[in-house]
């Protein structure tokens, strides 16, 4: 029975082995990926502020033409 116990351990030892290989090779592949969703994440969010400050460019235009369009109309008004 001892004999039996070993065999079992041993097998028991080599599985565990194994399986350590088998999850680090997995949290490598995760850390990876997670260092690539992060590094995209940042140029995502640089691209969030470029356009966010390109939205608000374009909303003071439209501001300031509607200022001068309302201007020419009430001047049109007075004339």
């Amino acid at each position: 029975e001892e004999k039996h116990s070993q065999e079992d351990y041993e097998t028991m030892m080599t599985d565990s082995a194994d399986k350590r290989t088998t999850d680090s090779k997995a949290l490598e592949e995760k850390m990876s990926a997670k260092a690539a969703m992060e590094a995209d994440l940042l140029a995502h969010g640089e691209a969030h502020k470029g356009a966010t400050s390109e939205l608000m460019a374009t909303e003071k235009y439209i501001a300031s033409l509607h200022a001068e369009c309302d201007w020419l109309v009430q001047e049109f008004r007075t004339r």
